[in-house]
C-alpha cells in the first residue's frame, strides 16, 4: 500500500510539473517578449504646407523610399504629406521631389503611395490613427493595423517649438498629446515597441512628456534650440534635407536589410558638428539595451511564423530529401504492423517468393472458395 501510495504521489508531481511548462509565458526581460516581435510598421508625418517647406516633404520621402529598401511593403506604410510640393506651380521640375542638389533621386516618382494629403493631415486624424479610433467606413489601407507584436517606427518633421509641432500652420500637436496617445495604444495592445524620431526645432521637449514603456525617442534639437537644413539647390530655390534627417539616411543607405547593425551606430552619427544643434536620445522607457537592438528592429522588414512541432511532415520531408532517400523516408513513417502492409516487399510473409498483389489475389480466391463451400454444406430449407 506504502509503495502504491508513493507511485501516485510521483506521478501527480510529474503531471503538474509538465503542466505549468507548457502553460509557461514567453522569456521576457523587464516587460519585453524575446521572440513576441513579428511585424514592422511605420508611420512618416510631413506636417507642413507651403513651398519654403519643401525640405519636410523631402525628409519624410526620403524615410519612405528607405524602409521600403529595406522590406517594409507599403501596406504596413502610413505616408502623411500635408503639400504636395510636387505639383507647385513654382517647381521648376514638375512632378518631382528631390533630397540632394545634384537632383539623383526623384523621391516622388510613380511607386509612391499616400494615404493622407492636403488638409487630411490634422491633428485629430493623426490622433485616431494611432489610437484606432475610427468608424465603421475608415478604409483599412487608412489605418493602422498593429498589434501586440508589432514595432512601429514614426517619424515626425515640421515646424514646432517648447512641447509643440504645428499642423499646417493652423493647429498644433503637444508633448502631452503625444503621450497620451502612446499610453492608450499601450492599454489597447496596439504596439510591442515604438522607435519615435522627431526632426523639429526644440525637438527633445516632444518626448519629454511620454510615460508608456518600450519606447525609444530621438530629437534633433534641444530645448531653445533650432533644428537646421542642411543644404539648398539653387535650381529649385529653397532647402531640400534638414542635417538631422541628412544624416539618418545618410547612415541607412550604407545598410543592407539584412544588416546586424544596431541602433546605437546610428545614434553616433548625431554629434554636433554635424547636426549643428544637440540631437537628444530618450532610453529609459525602453526595455532593451540599445547596443543590442538591430536597425531592422525598426526600419526593416520581419516576417515570423510560429508552426506546429509535427513530427512526420511528409510535405517538408519530400521537399527536403532528394528522390535517392525515398525509401528511407518510407521506412520513418509510422504505420501499422508490417504484416498487413502491401506497398513494401518487406511485408511479403505468406507466401515467400510470391508478389503481395498476387498473395493478395490468391487470398480472396481461396476465401471465395470456402464460404461458397460453407454454403453447399450447409442444411438446405
Amino acid at each position: 500500500m506504502k509503495l502504491l501510495f508513493q507511485l501516485l504521489l510521483t506521478f501527480f508531481i510529474v503531471c503538474g510539473i509538465a503542466e505549468s511548462t507548457e502553460s509557461a509565458d514567453p522569456i521576457s526581460e523587464g516587460n519585453y517578449e524575446v521572440g513576441k516581435h513579428t511585424n514592422n510598421w511605420a508611420v512618416l508625418v510631413s506636417t507642413s504646407r507651403f513651398w519654403f517647406n519643401y525640405r519636410h516633404m523631402a525628409n519624410v520621402l526620403s524615410l519612405y523610399r528607405t524602409v521600403k529598401r529595406m522590406g517594409i511593403p507599403d501596406s504596413q506604410i502610413i505616408l502623411m504629406l500635408s503639400d504636395d510640393v510636387a505639383c507647385n506651380s513654382r517647381n521648376a521640375f514638375p512632378g518631382t521631389v528631390f533630397n540632394n542638389m545634384d537632383q539623383a533621386i526623384d523621391l516622388y516618382g510613380d511607386s509612391i503611395e499616400v494615404d493622407y494629403r492636403g488638409y487630411e493631415v490634422t491633428v485629430e486624424n493623426f490622433i485616431r490613427l494611432l489610437t484606432d479610433r475610427w468608424d465603421d467606413e475608415q478604409p483599412r489601407s487608412k489605418r493602422l493595423l498593429t498589434d501586440e507584436n508589432s514595432n512601429i517606427f514614426i517619424y515626425l518633421t515640421g515646424h514646432g517649438g517648447n512641447e509643440f509641432l504645428k499642423f499646417q500652420d493652423a493647429e498644433e500637436i503637444g508633448a502631452y498629446d503625444i503621450a497620451d496617445a502612446f499610453a492608450q495604444m499601450h492599454e489597447k495592445k496596439r504596439y510591442n515597441e515604438i522607435f519615435f524620431m522627431i526632426d523639429t526645432c526644440q525637438a527633445n521637449t516632444m518626448y519629454e512628456k511620454i510615460y508608456s514603456p518600450n519606447i525609444l525617442a530621438v530629437g534633433s534639437s534641444a530645448f531653445d534650440e533650432s533644428s537646421y537644413s542642411h543644404h539648398s539647390d539653387m535650381d529649385i530655390g529653397v532647402a531640400v534635407i534638414d542635417r538631422f534627417t541628412y544624416y539618418t539616411l545618410d547612415f541607412l543607405e550604407k545598410i543592407p536589410k539584412d544588416s546586424k547593425v544596431t541602433m546605437d551606430k546610428l545614434f553616433e552619427e548625431y554629434t554636433f558638428e554635424n547636426v549643428h544643434s544637440h540631437p537628444g536620445i530618450r532610453t529609459d522607457l525602453f526595455q532593451r539595451n540599445i547596443s543590442e537592438v538591430l536597425l531592422s528592429d525598426f526600419f526593416g522588414n520581419v516576417q515570423k511564423v510560429i508552426v506546429d512541432n509535427v513530427e512526420s511532415d511528409l510535405l517538408s520531408i519530400a521537399n527536403n530529401k532528394s528522390d535517392s532517400q525515398s525509401s528511407t523516408i518510407k521506412r520513418n513513417i509510422k504505420r501499422g504492423p508490417i504484416e498487413f502492409g502491401h506497398d513494401s516487399e518487406e511485408g511479403a510473409t505468406f507466401l515467400p517468393g510470391i508478389s503481395p498483389s498476387l498473395q493478395a489475389k490468391l487470398l480472396g480466391g481461396a476465401t471465395v472458395v470456402v464460404m461458397l463451400g460453407l454454403w453447399l454444406v450447409s442444411p438446405q430449407i
